[in-house]
């Protein structure tokens, strides 16, 4: 038996006037999501997030994969510290560092941009690495990712500090959302240094010429201690493999000591290379038990607040991921398929909530199932009746380990 799970961060959403009170998963064109809907052993609906928990993707990737995050969260930032190859002390306080779009509007400091316009990896370096040059201190250390996604390595730093993720403030001012508590006027103070040196990087006078947003401040966020999880095949006993653009995912991943794949062209926006990532999964599993496919976009768009443009997200992760998944996994004797979301990205707040997700666990030894009327969406997986209200457990059902 052969397994696939495939993960639509932040995919579901609330209901949108401008969507004539439907929601961009009940728009979008989804046949092959529709379909296993029809055909699934199980259709209803999941709560990944635990109440007492952040909504972030760190809790969320860590229930898809079947850790309970009440016991291995530590924190967002050193899950992307394991993938990125740095290792941190049981003294390191890991923090994330995005690249962002400040504007200034009637006197006051706005989270104008999260993403910086999404600015690519390449542009990203060259101002990391500026920074590190310019900024770096013995025990504050920069390292450079994937897009607007960066790391600050902070050694015996306090982890009992109060930051705010830079997408739950977009449009908004920021001063009340800085960090705040014992050791954060050095934060501060990087962050306000930052804006000096970006102010006239060549990097963003570029950028502006191109009509982009300049990446003109730094924001740290997403503190957090190195976790200690029992591997994958130790709590399952299968093999598997990760595939993402974004280094939280691989950092878990990492941890969980599966293969974490890099496939080119991956972005974690909307020109990501989806086929590559299937191409890379279905080929990891000629040796391994499980593939875990991971798409950015559909939380991406979410956090942009665009509608046609989750839409678009959505109809790619329908058309590019599943369609493809679905026919290349006829290869193998065997197999299910589970399709879920780590959160809810709604258009209408741009930013993660703790409601349950939809979900669907196809098998291809019960072809007999069809029922017509489901199609993947909100409603239609909160009219069967079935509930997980304890995420982590959703895995070790498909694997029959529950």
């Amino acid at each position: 038996m052969k397994y696939v799970i495939l993960q639509a961060d932040g995919m579901p959403d609330h209901k949108l006037p401008e969507l004539g009170n439907q929601t961009p998963l009940e728009v979008a064109n989804t046949p092959n999501l529709d379909n296993i809907a029809k055909k699934a052993v199980q259709f209803g609906m999941v709560k990944t997030i635990p109440d007492e928990l952040p909504p972030g993707s760190d809790v969320g990737n860590l229930s898809v994969l079947g850790y309970d995050p009440r016991i291995y969260y530590s924190g967002r930032s050193p899950l992307e510290a394991a993938s990125m190859g740095v290792d941190l002390k049981k003294s390191d306080v890991s923090l994330r560092c995005n690249l962002v779009t400040l504007t200034e509007e009637n006197g006051k400091t706005i989270m104008g941009d999260y993403s910086a316009g999404h600015i690519s990896t390449e542009e990203a370096r060259e101002i990391i690495l500026d920074l590190k040059e310019k900024l770096e201190e013995e025990n504050l250390k920069f390292f450079p990712g994937v897009s607007y996604r960066h790391l600050l390595v902070w050694s015996n730093g306090n982890i009992n500090i109060k930051t705010t993720p830079p997408h739950d403030i977009s449009g908004k001012e920021i001063s009340g959302f800085v960090p705040v508590g014992e050791g954060t006027d050095k934060l501060n103070e990087l962050i306000e240094r930052s804006k000096e040196i970006l102010r006239g990087h060549t990097v963003n006078k570029k950028r502006l010429s191109e009509g982009k947003n300049p990446a003109n401040s730094i924001w740290l966020w997403g503190q957090g201690t190195a976790p200690c999880m029992p591997k994958f095949k130790e709590l399952y006993g299968l093999s598997g493999s990760v595939i993402s653009a974004v280094d939280l995912v691989k950092g878990i991943g990492h941890y969980a000591g599966l293969d974490v794949i890099n496939v080119p062209g991956a972005t974690g926006y909307l020109d990501t290379n989806y086929e590559g990532k299937v191409l890379y999964a279905l080929d990891s599993l000629n040796k391994l038990d499980l593939t875990m496919i991971h798409i950015e976009s559909t939380d991406e768009t979410g956090h942009v607040g665009k509608a046609e443009l989750k839409i678009q997200a959505i109809e790619d992760f329908d058309r590019r991921v599943v369609a493809n998944v679905l026919e290349g996994m006829k290869r193998f004797k065997e197999f299910k398929i589970l399709v879920l979301s780590d959160h809810p990205t709604p258009i209408d707040i741009r930013t993660h909530v703790n409601e349950p997700v939809p979900f669907a666990i196809y098998s291809s030894k019960d072809e007999s199932i069809k029922d017509s009327y489901r199609v993947f969406s909100e409603k239609s997986a909160s009219t069967t009746g079935v509930f997980v209200d304890e995420g982590w457990k959703l895995v070790g059902m498909v694997l029959g380990k529950n």
